[in-house]
C-alpha cells in the first residue's frame, strides 16, 4: 500500500496552479496595486506560494475549515457523520468537507448535494492526497477557495478588499477573509453576516490562541473594505506598456504612486487653463536618474476621453524633437574639439549648399558663445555645427543610441539638428538621462528587478558636464531667479518646436530626476500655440517647482565637474586666450588636448596719426601720435553689426605703404630651445613620468607663453618655466609656441614609444 502511494506521489503530473489561469498585477515600487486584469474565465484570481500568504490567514482559515487538515487523508470520517446527523436528522445543514474535498470540488465543478455527488468528492479527495503533498493542496485552495462574485483567492481578494498583499493582512482581516468561502455570495459585501461571522471565528481565535497579544477588543470593531468597483486603475499607459512588453503574472514596476498623481494632477491643471488656446493634450515621462526608475509616465491628459484619443500612449509616439535634440550636438562638437563653452559662433545668415536656414525669430545676433547659442536656440551655429562634426555626425550619435524608425541620412542632412527626425518621448528621456550621467546610453528601467545597466559610450563625461553647465544657464521662462520659489532644485533644460507647430516640447535634468514634456495633438493638427519655451516650458516647470516639495528628503543633485576638466581665463569678446589687449576676460571649461584654443589677436594696438586719424607711419612723432586698440573683426561681422544698430569702431585706415604690424614684431617671436630640431625622442612605456620638457626664450615683454601640439593647446606658463609634455601616441607632431602678443614659432618633432 505504501509503495502504491509512493509511486502515485512520485509519477510526473502537473502542478495545481496549471489547473487554471491567473490575473495578472502590474505594482507599483511600494508594492500597492496599479492594475490588476481578469483572468481567461474572467476571474479576478492571482496565484502566490504559499510562503507568500499570510500565517495568520492560514492558521484562521485551518481553525475555520478544518482543524485536522494535516491528520487526515483527504476526508474527516467523524466530521462526515456529524453533518450527515446534523442535516438528515437534525435538519440543520452542517459541512464536513474538509479542504481537499472542498478542492477537488472546485477543481471538477462537482454538485455535492446529492449523495452520488457527495461520494465523488471525498473519493477525488482521496486521490488529491495521494498525488500531491498536504503543502500544495493547502496552496491551491488558499488560490481558488471563492471570495464573492468573480473573486477567487486570499490574494486577490486582499488586494482588492484591503489594497494590500495578502502577506500583510493583519488578524481582522484574515478572520474575515477566512468565513467569506463558506457564503462568499453574502458576506463578501462586509455587511452583517461577515460581521456574525467573523466575531464566531474571533470567539475561536481566543480559545485556541488565548496569549496571542492581538486579542483586544480593537478586534470586534467593523472592518473598512473597498468593493470590487474599487479595484485601482492607476497609471493606465504605464500598466498597459507593461503588460504588453512584459511576461509574467506580477509585474513590479518602478513607478511612484504619489509622484503619478501629482503629475496627472498639474497635466490636468495646465489643459484646463490653456483650454482656450486650444491646447487640450500632454505627455510627461519622469525618471529618476540614480538607478534609471521610470517613476512616473502619463500617456495622455485623459486616458478615458475618446475625443482626444486619449488611450494611445503618447510617451511611445514618434514625434519631431524640434531643438532638444541641439544639447547633443554640441556634446559632440565639445568631444571633437571644435568648440569649449565660451567658444564665440556666428548667428548670421548663411547658406550651407541648397540649405539657408533661418532661426526661429527671422532675426540674427552676430558673434556669441556657444553657451548662449545654445540656450538661445540660435538655428544658424547649430547647422554650422552639425556641418562640422564627423566620427560620428549627429545621424551616426543618433544611431548609436538606437533611435528608431530613422531614415538614411541624407533624407534629413542638416536639417537633423533643427529637429527634422521623428523620435518618441521615451528615446528623448533615454538621451537626457545620458546627458545626466557620464555619457553613457542607460535603459530605462521599467520593473524593480531589472539591474542597473551602463551602455555604450555616447558621451565623454568632461562633454556631458559642460552641456549640462551650459543648460543651467537658461533661464526660466516666467523670467524668475532660479531660487524664488525657496526650496529649488536646479534645472538644465532646453525646449522644441516642430516646424509647422505641430510639437511642442521641453525637457531637462531637475535635481536628480530627468523629466520630458510634450503638448501637442495625437491627431499632428497644428496650433500656433505649440511653441516649447511658452507651452511646454510652464508646465515643465510646473512639475520642476513642485518635485522638490513632493520629495523633502530628497537632496538636490551635486554636479561635480569630472576629472579632466579645468578652468582656464579666456577673452569674452574671442572666446580665446587673452592677449595683452583683451580688455576683459571670463572663465570657461577646457578639456587640454581636445579643446580648441590659441592666442586671441581680435584685440591689436594701432598707433594714430592724431592729425589725420589714419595709422601713422615711422618715423613718429610723438606729439601727434597715441596708441589706440582696436578690433579687428571680419567685414561680414562687421556688416551684421552695422544693420542690427551697433556699430563696432572700425580700425583706421592704412597710409599706403604703411602698414604696421598688427600681430606684432615677428624678429621678437619666441625661439625654441628645447626640444632639439631634426632629433627623434623615445619615450618609454614602463616609465610613465617620462617626458619631454618644453622651453623657449622670449621678448621682454611677453608675460607668457601657449605651447600647441597640431593647433591644440597642451600647456601655458611664463617664458622663465619649462613644461613637461607626454604625447599619448607615437608619431609625427607640429608644435607650436605663442606669447600672449601673437607671435609665434613652429618646430617638427617626431615621438616614438618603446617598452
Amino acid at each position: 500500500m505504501g509503495a502504491t502511494l509512493l509511486g502515485l506521489r512520485l509519477w510526473p503530473h502537473a502542478p495545481l496552479s496549471e489547473t487554471t489561469s491567473s490575473s495578472r498585477q502590474v505594482l507599483a515600487d511600494d508594492g500597492s496595486l496599479l492594475r490588476m486584469t481578469l483572468a481567461a474565465d474572467g476571474q479576478y484570481r492571482l496565484w502566490l506560494p504559499l510562503e507568500r500568504l499570510s500565517p495568520t490567514l492560514v492558521e484562521a482559515l485551518l481553525l475555520k475549515e478544518d482543524r485536522n487538515f494535516f491528520w487526515h487523508p483527504g476526508i474527516n470520517p467523524p466530521a462526515l457523520l456529524r453533518a450527515a446527523s446534523a442535516t438528515y436528522s437534525g435538519g440543520q445543514r452542517q459541512g464536513g468537507s474538509t479542504l481537499s474535498m472542498q478542492l477537488a470540488r472546485r477543481l471538477w465543478d462537482l454538485n455535492t448535494r446529492q449523495i452520488p455527488g457527495k461520494l465523488q468528492q471525498m473519493a477525488l479527495a482521496l486521490w488529491l492526497e495521494a498525488r500531491y503533498s498536504k503543502h500544495e493542496i493547502l496552496e491551491a485552495y488558499l488560490n481558488l477557495a471563492p471570495m464573492g462574485g468573480n473573486i477567487e483567492g486570499a490574494e486577490a481578494a486582499s488586494r482588492i478588499y484591503f489594497g494590500k498583499p495578502a502577506a500583510q493582512l493583519s488578524l481582522s482581516e484574515a478572520l474575515a477573509l477566512a468565513v467569506i468561502p463558506q457564503q462568499p455570495g453574502r458576506r463578501a459585501s462586509f455587511g452583517p453576516s461577515l460581521q456574525n461571522a467573523r466575531l464566531r471565528l474571533m470567539a475561536q481565535w481566543r480559545d485556541t490562541y488565548p496569549d496571542d497579544p492581538r486579542n483586544s477588543s480593537l478586534l470586534e470593531l467593523p472592518l473598512e473594505a473597498r468593493n470590487r468597483q474599487q479595484i485601482p486603475f492607476l497609471a493606465p499607459h504605464l500598466s498597459e506598456q507593461l503588460l504588453a512588453a512584459q511576461t509574467g503574472n506580477e509585474l513590479n514596476s518602478t513607478l511612484n504612486v504619489p509622484l503619478q498623481q501629482l503629475l496627472e494632477r498639474l497635466i490636468g491643471g495646465f489643459i484646463a487653463e490653456r483650454k482656450s488656446t486650444g491646447v487640450e493634450n500632454a505627455t510627461a515621462i519622469l525618471i529618476d536618474s540614480r538607478d534609471q526608475s521610470v517613476k512616473a509616465l502619463v500617456g495622455s491628459a485623459d486616458y478615458l476621453s475618446t475625443a482626444l484619443h486619449g488611450q494611445v500612449n503618447g510617451i511611445l509616439a514618434r514625434r519631431s524633437p524640434g531643438s532638444t535634440l541641439k544639447p547633443f550636438l554640441y556634446g559632440l562638437a565639445l568631444d571633437q574639439g571644435l568648440i569649449h563653452p565660451m567658444s564665440i559662433l556666428k548667428d548670421m545668415p548663411s547658406s550651407f549648399g541648397y540649405f539657408q536656414p533661418e532661426n526661429f525669430d527671422g532675426s540674427y545676433i552676430g558673434p556669441l558663445t556657444a553657451r548662449d547659442a545654445l540656450i538661445r536656440s540660435r538655428n544658424i551655429p547649430a547647422v554650422w555645427l552639425a556641418s562640422q562634426v564627423k566620427s560620428p555626425s549627429l545621424y551616426g550619435f543618433l544611431q548609436q543610441a538606437g533611435i528608431k524608425g530613422m531614415r538614411g541620412e541624407s533624407h534629413y542632412g542638416l536639417a537633423l539638428a533643427l529637429g527634422g527626425g521623428e523620435m518618441t518621448p521615451e528615446e528623448l528621456a533615454r538621451l537626457y538621462l545620458m546627458l545626466a550621467g557620464d555619457g553613457h546610453l542607460r535603459p530605462l528601467r521599467y520593473l524593480r528587478e531589472q539591474p542597473q545597466s551602463s551602455g555604450d559610450a555616447l558621451l565623454t563625461p568632461q562633454a556631458a558636464f559642460m552641456v549640462r553647465d551650459m543648460l543651467r544657464r537658461n533661464p526660466r521662462p516666467d523670467g524668475l531667479p532660479a531660487d524664488s520659489r525657496g526650496r529649488h532644485w536646479r534645472t538644465a533644460w532646453k525646449t522644441g518646436t516642430s516646424w509647422g507647430f505641430h510639437d511642442a516640447w521641453s525637457a531637462g535634468i531637475v535635481g536628480p530626476y530627468v523629466l520630458v514634456v510634450w503638448v501637442g495633438n495625437f491627431d499632428g493638427r497644428p496650433n500656433p500655440a505649440f511653441i516649447g519655451a511658452k507651452t511646454a516650458a510652464p508646465l515643465f516647470f510646473r512639475i520642476a517647482d513642485a518635485l522638490p516639495l513632493a520629495l523633502p528628503t530628497v537632496a538636490d543633485r551635486v554636479d561635480k565637474p569630472p576629472a579632466g576638466l579645468k578652468r582656464i581665463d579666456i577673452c569674452a569678446a574671442s572666446g580665446e586666450l587673452p592677449n595683452r589687449w583683451c580688455p576683459l576676460t571670463r572663465k570657461t571649461w577646457y578639456v587640454p588636448g581636445v579643446s580648441p584654443i590659441r592666442v586671441s589677436n581680435l584685440h591689436r594696438p594701432v598707433l594714430i596719426d592724431t592729425r589725420t586719424g589714419k595709422a601713422a607711419c615711422a618715423p613718429f612723432d610723438p606729439q601727434y601720435t597715441r596708441e589706440e586698440v582696436f578690433e579687428f573683426w571680419p567685414s561680414d561681422v562687421q556688416r551684421l553689426y552695422r544693420a542690427a544698430g551697433l556699430p563696432r569702431r572700425t580700425p583706421p585706415n592704412v597710409v599706403k605703404n604703411c602698414q604696421p604690424n598688427p600681430s606684432g614684431d615677428q624678429s621678437e617671436a619666441p625661439q625654441i630651445r628645447s626640444p632639439l630640431t631634426q632629433v627623434s625622442y623615445q619615450l618609454r612605456l614602463s616609465q610613465p613620468q617620462d617626458s619631454l620638457s618644453l622651453s623657449a626664450n622670449a621678448a621682454s615683454d611677453a608675460v607668457n607663453l601657449y605651447w600647441f601640439a597640431d593647433q591644440t593647446l597642451i600647456g601655458q606658463g611664463p617664458p622663465q618655466t619649462a613644461l613637461n609634455w607626454r604625447p599619448g601616441k607615437s608619431g609625427v607632431y607640429q608644435l607650436r609656441v605663442s606669447d600672449d602678443q601673437g607671435r609665434s614659432a613652429t618646430r617638427g618633432l617626431r615621438v616614438e614609444f618603446v617598452p
